[in-house]
């Protein structure tokens, strides 16, 4: 009688797919090794073998992915040991990109795709972009700091306690809804912000543009303002700029529709499209004539977020909401409308978020959440007429604007009245 085989045959891992894993985790390591090679760092090889050692033990089980990283740890400490003794410093940014690049072997090993791409790809740009962070944030004042920690707070803290159900008899005020608007108001602000203080200097069409996203009636002010005190030197610049804050308004509003409600941005499509169309006609007429002198202003933005800013939003938001749709169910849709214009003279961003916010609610149909949402912005759009006329005191530069943003809020009715015919 023969004695049994005892030996330990290999796991029948199939091989197209093994090799895949491999190659998938060694492409992972390389892209990063690439970058830290770049800057003379530990390099492709290094990443690439910490990618194919976490891949093996991924592909072996996880004792042996635990194995795999308890050894990259190691290797890790040792570099670092290394390090210390040579230059008396430690390569921590380096080291934690290894074990990354470790999980994400792994990851690869386990069968993974996506997270060990996404990882690397995340990991290669923080390293990449080192310096530009580091500036930015060197940048950063303390009022911005707060407010990107309050932004956090208002959206992780106090966001998910809030009731979820209307709080009152008439069902019209839902405070979780109402908050998740006025975050949604507070982050593309912070978003454009940010865009703003990175760019807004390199050239007053960029700063103008960007400011008008963040705040189009402050950024018209700012420019009225410069031209009072500049004289008839900035009337083209402040004129262009004015537009371009106008067609920045116009795409934000567009973009918060298009969020909140996407049946009555579908609705809103033509008039706030021939909108913003004649807005860039009007810029690309204006930068025709000339374009901005070797003096460019600065425009003087206040941080867009901050806990004054979020709750005036929330009680303007809240207040035309509850108008809106009391003013839809006792006084029809051109109850509606009315208080959807009232709400483009104090904040279009508010009128937009409020009729979106119906829409979703079905409180009022889309075509009509659409129509008060391209309302609101004809009266924001209109109102930058007074305040030039007011601030900068150019008779020609307001006799310009008045013929342009005229024919860009006509357009927009044009495109109210041209939609509903298309309903009919």
């Amino acid at each position: 009688m023969s004695d049994p085989d005892v030996t330990n045959p290999a796991s029948p891992w199939p091989y197209l797919p093994t090799l895949l894993r491999l190659v998938l985790a060694v492409g992972c390591g390389v892209f990063v090794g690439l970058e830290r090679e770049h800057h003379g760092k530990a390099g492709v090889r290094t990443f690439g073998l910490a990618a194919l050692l976490g891949c093996v033990g991924g592909l072996a089980g996880d004792r042996f992915a635990t194995l795999a990283m308890a050894c990259l740890l190691v290797l890790v400490g040792l570099m670092n040991w290394r390090q210390f003794t040579l230059r008396q410093t430690l390569a921590l940014t380096t080291s934690t990109a290894l074990l990354l690049v470790g999980f994400a072997g792994v990851f690869c090993g386990q069968g993974h795709t996506f997270t060990p791409v996404a990882v690397t790809v995340i990991t290669a740009a923080l390293l990449a972009w080192k310096e530009t962070i580091s500036g930015f944030v060197v940048g950063l004042s303390d009022l911005e700091l707060r407010s990107a920690i309050l932004l956090a707070i208002l959206s992780f803290l106090i966001y998910p306690v809030l009731p979820a159900r209307a709080v009152d008899p008439w069902g019209l005020i839902e405070p979780q809804g109402t908050w998740i608007t006025v975050l949604l108001i507070a982050a593309l602000g912070f978003v454009n912000y940010v865009l703003w203080k990175l760019y807004g200097p390199r050239g007053f069409d960029i700063t103008s543009f960007l400011g008008g996203l963040v705040n189009s009636t402050a950024a018209v002010a700012e420019l009225a303002q410069r031209v009072k005190e500049g004289g008839e030197g900035l009337l083209a610049v402040a004129y262009r700029g004015t537009l371009l804050a106008t067609a920045a308004m116009l795409l934000r509003n567009s973009l918060l529709l298009a969020l909140l409600a996407w049946p009555a941005w579908v609705s809103s499509l033509i008039p706030l499209a021939l909108m913003i169309l004649f807005s860039m006609l009007f810029i690309w007429k204006g930068l025709k004539r000339g374009s901005a002198g070797p003096e460019t202003p600065k425009l003087n933005l206040e941080q867009p977020f901050s806990l004054k800013a979020a709750l005036k939003f929330g009680l303007i938001f809240l207040a035309l909401h509850v108008a809106g749709t009391l003013a839809q169910k006792r006084l029809g849709t051109w109850g509606f409308y009315a208080v959807s214009v009232a709400g483009g003279l104090v904040s279009s961003a508010s009128a937009v978020a409020a009729a979106g916010t119906a829409a979703a609610h079905r409180e009022v149909n889309a075509a009509i959440a659409a129509n008060g949402a391209v309302l609101a912005s004809l009266t924001s759009t209109l109102v930058d007429i007074p305040l030039v006329a007011r601030v900068a005191a150019q008779r020609s530069l307001t006799v310009r604007l008045s013929a342009a943003l005229g024919v860009i809020a006509g357009a927009g009715i044009v495109g109210i009245v041209f939609h509903d015919w298309l309903r009919r």
